[in-house]
């Protein structure tokens, strides 16, 4: 696929992971890593780093129509939000000490586990 071509591909796939974290508040890295790895040729390791910077501002942009519409729970925000940033930066370190294959099993693994919770 040329480099025009892939780009192409890729932006329009990012519309579309803008849409499942505006709409779901979550969910853009189960789209990104495959795509970054399969059309856009990216190692692993790069994927899931990559993914998390593009979720950044994506959250920024939803979280502003979120707070404009009143959909905004300050006292869930509080609790849940210093763990999330624990487990982020946690996360972010174990990424750079895991193997590539490793990253993709527990990726699948994780993938697999949420789906199977979002149907029983």
């Amino acid at each position: 696929m040329n480099t025009a071509k892939k780009n192409f591909t890729l932006s329009l796939a990012g519309c579309a992971v803008g849409a499942v974290n505006g709409a779901f508040g979550g969910g853009g890295g189960m789209i990104v890593v495959p795509l970054l790895t399969g059309v856009g040729n990216k190692p692993p390791l790069v994927a899931h780093a990559t993914a998390i910077l593009i979720i950044l501002p994506v959250s920024l942009v939803s979280s502003i129509v979120y707070l404009a519409a009143g959909l905004f729970d300050t006292e869930l925000f509080l609790s849940v939000g210093l763990g999330v940033m624990l487990g982020g930066f946690l996360g972010a370190r174990l990424l750079g000490k895991i193997t590539p294959a490793v990253a993709t099993l527990a990726f699948a693994a994780v993938m697999l586990a949420a789906g199977l919770r979002m149907l029983f």
